[in-house]
């Protein structure tokens, strides 16, 4: 479109012969196309043409600039791209010339005008410029929060899988290796035979329990993520209870007070550290007698479990073994997140307490 205005107007601006009119007029506007992908390139080029027409031909009488509008357009456009996109020292080299360009040969004083003109027009490019370099590092920003977002979503994810994976299997793994380890005691007339594989089987599930705790040092993290449906709660404490004198468990258990209105969250809590302290107590105190207990009081609830030495096999000092079980800290972890407070220790005289105090979160 450019190229059907400036060849039929370049010969009323220019005394030019009719033969080099297109080649003049493709030279002053063709490189208009380049403004989106080389703008310097397109400006070089007509800046060339500019002033092979200003040094070669005369414009018309009656004309007072040395190119065709159409020609400076194009020229000016190309100057604005150049700001836009390219490098800061294209853009200061870019500038200077056209300046000069216009001052030694738009007559009189406009060209110096020009001058002022074209400077105003670089700087507007230069503001669109880094408005468009803010937009872009914003949205890299975003990007990058969007991602950090799902980074640590993933990472939550995988802690609360973690901590539920300990609690869970650890707990019955733990009676499994209890009930293995105390059954040639417990049960009369066991034979050497049937006694080996007792301590086969004990040992397989001591294994795989290390195993397990190996896969969830892989998968803790720091996050902490609200659980999920369905989870265990108060209505869960009786039949963890059961579950455990089922596994040969001396367990003995007393609750004080009357829970009102808990949240789930707190009822999650009271469970898991009730269910983690009897797995320890299975695992590192084998045959040793447990008491639990549960104290309601207005705001708060205590939970206590209390286990005497191993009476069978040698005995664990605390509920940290070898493997680096992460028992005690997710506990401690669980406490914290509902604002309470836990603490473990070795018993003198031997054994081992857990004891946490919880505020009762009311339900709405």
């Amino acid at each position: 479109m450019l190229y059907a205005v400036a060849w039929p107007t370049l010969r009323l601006t220019h005394d030019i012969s009719p033969p080099v009119l297109p080649l003049i007029s493709g030279a002053a506007v063709l490189p208009f196309a380049l403004v989106f992908i080389r703008p310097a390139l397109g400006w070089a080029i007509s800046a060339a043409t500019a002033l092979f027409v200003a040094l070669a031909y005369d414009p018309v009488e009656g004309y007072g600039y040395p190119w065709q509008v159409v020609h400076i357009l194009v020229m000016l456009t190309l100057l604005f791209a150049v700001a836009v996109h390219e490098e800061i020292r294209i853009v200061l080299v870019v500038w200077v010339a056209t300046t000069l360009l216009f001052a030694a040969f738009v007559p009189g004083r406009d060209g110096w005008g020009w001058g002022i003109g074209i400077g105003a027009l670089v700087v507007f490019g230069l503001l669109v410029r880094w408005l468009l370099l803010s937009r872009r590092q914003l949205a890299r920003e975003e990007e990058a929060s969007e991602h950090e977002r799902a980074r640590r979503a993933i990472l939550e994810e995988k802690a609360r899988i973690a901590r539920d994976l300990h609690d869970i299997v650890a707990h019955h793994m733990s009676m499994i290796v209890v009930q293995a380890q105390s059954a040639p005691y417990r049960l009369p007339g066991v034979d050497d035979e049937v006694r080996a594989e007792f301590d086969a089987l004990g040992s397989a599930a001591r294994e795989a329990l290390n195993e397990v705790r190996t896969l969830l040092g892989v998968l803790r993290s720091d996050g902490q993520l609200p659980e999920h449906e369905p989870q265990p709660g108060l209505h869960s404490i009786e039949d963890l209870f059961d579950s455990a004198r089922r596994a040969g468990m001396l367990l003995e258990t007393e609750a004080t007070g009357a829970p009102d209105r808990v949240s789930e969250a707190v009822g999650l809590t009271v469970y898991r550290i009730l269910q983690e302290s009897l797995a320890n107590s299975a695992r590192h105190a084998p045959g040793a007698p447990v008491r639990a207990r549960l104290a309601w009081e207005p705001g708060a609830v205590t939970v206590e479990v209390i286990n005497g030495p191993a009476a069978v096999g040698p005995p664990t000092i605390g509920h940290q073994d070898r493997s680096g079980g992460n028992g005690i800290r997710g506990m401690a972890e669980r406490a914290a997140v509902v604002g309470g407070q836990l603490t473990a220790h070795p018993r003198q005289g031997g054994g081992f307490e857990v004891r946490a105090v919880l505020p009762v979160l009311l339900e709405a």
